[in-house]
């Protein structure tokens, strides 16, 4: 039986890089009793990433992960002491392992148990090979990546291959999202002093001291900071539908081959709604004015932390010129006729694990993004759907 929100709205879309498995659990991130023992259970499962992409068994297209007794020698047990103490110990002299909680996945019993929580532990943890080869690090990690060659993975391109399943994808985007924000920020935006993660690797914090040494006054400590958690960038990417709707507003960035067409896309401002993020986008690319915007379904896209609002729009009658000279983002735009997105879409489902970005030729006039890409969602939500009409919306 439907629910009243989905008889109202229809049924709900599950995108690529969504519906983790996992319980976050977040609020245990800074309970490090919890996070030692989840470390180290012998079900707790690592999943490994080498600059920021995952180990998959090339066979099954499934992450390979490792137990604690695997990847102990490269991270120890860094919850050992609370949090506090672990803030005081830290000296920036030491190499940090890079690590981050993902969540408990509570389908599985007899895992790890703390409190009334109950599950099996994910973490993510860093094993790229960097600097000094000889290094105690260098040495663990290439024993690690060693077991990744001995099990027939290896460390895969995700972004154009999109080799994961759905659940394995979306706990993919968490860890690299979370291990990239880690990597990118090694020093203080308050202070500019070398910061240590901490909060399961969901946070990173300017200690006081540094070895034992007090360290000057920084803005970011004892108050709550947007500096000390990672960032989401809100992204809107929009299916535009022309006033008579027949043809949809596809857009060629200028780094894309000559016949490789997208949706139109593009940041989010400070101030600013979803729905007026959509309307000036799309003016300052193509030209094209907007009516009314629909928000359809959203998704992560952890390149490197993005959350893509995906939308639905109408051009005004008197607004569907085409002009590129507000914002040179774009090589062109043209509306095109739904039976041509139609044909791209249905051939773009067919190689849908590969992000088709050559000058190959076709024998279509253009090329679409894969169907795991919310812009193909969009699109084929218009012309197969018809998510445009009234009855849909």
């Amino acid at each position: 039986m439907s629910s009243p929100l989905t008889i109202r709205y229809g049924a709900g879309v599950n995108n690529y890089f969504s519906g983790s498995p996992l319980n976050r659990v977040s609020f245990l991130r800074e309970d490090y009793e919890f996070l030692s023992l989840a470390l180290t259970h012998p079900k707790t499962k690592f999943m490994l990433l080498s600059k920021l992409e995952p180990a998959i068994v090339s066979e099954s297209g499934a992450l390979f992960y490792g137990s604690y007794d695997d990847v102990k020698s490269i991270i120890g047990n860094p919850f050992e002491k609370s949090e506090p103490e672990t803030i005081k110990a830290w000296d920036s002299s030491k190499r940090q392992p890079l690590i981050v909680f993902l969540g408990i996945d509570e389908s599985v019993k007899d895992a790890v148990t703390y409190k009334e929580y109950s599950g099996q532990a994910y973490f993510a943890i860093d094993v790229s090979i960097s600097g000094d080869s000889k290094s105690a690090f260098a040495e663990a990690a290439s024993k690690i990546n060693g077991q990744v060659t001995a099990a027939a993975a290896a460390f895969t391109t995700v972004r154009t291959t999109y080799p994961l399943s759905y659940p394995e994808a979306a706990m993919y985007a968490m860890a690299r999202s979370y291990l990239d924000w880690n990597l990118r920020n090694p020093y203080c935006a308050g202070c500019g002093a070398k910061t240590m993660s901490v909060n399961g690797g969901g946070k990173r914090v300017c200690p006081p001291t540094d070895a034992g040494v007090e360290k000057s006054a920084c803005p970011s400590r004892g108050v709550i900071t947007n500096i000390s958690f990672p960032r989401s960038d809100p992204t809107i990417i929009v299916a535009v539908v022309n006033s008579t709707g027949d043809k949809l507003l596809l857009g060629r960035n200028k780094r894309f081959p000559p016949n490789f067409y997208s949706c139109l896309a593009g940041f989010c401002e400070p101030g600013e709604s979803i729905e007026e993020a959509v309307r000036r986008e799309v003016w300052e690319e193509s030209g094209v004015k907007l009516g009314r915007v629909v928000i359809h379904s959203t998704q992560p896209w952890p390149y490197p932390a993005s959350l893509m609002m995906g939308a639905i729009a109408e051009a005004l009658p008197e607004g569907e010129n085409i002009h590129l000279e507000h914002d040179p983002e774009l090589g062109d735009a043209q509306w095109f006729p739904f039976s041509i997105v139609k044909e791209a879409l249905a051939v773009a489902e067919q190689n849908s694990q590969v992000l088709d970005l050559s000058s190959s030729a076709s024998a279509l006039p253009i090329k679409v993004p894969p169907s795991k890409a919310i812009a193909h969602i969009l699109l084929k939500a218009v012309v197969i759907d018809q998510a445009h009409l009234p009855s849909k919306i």
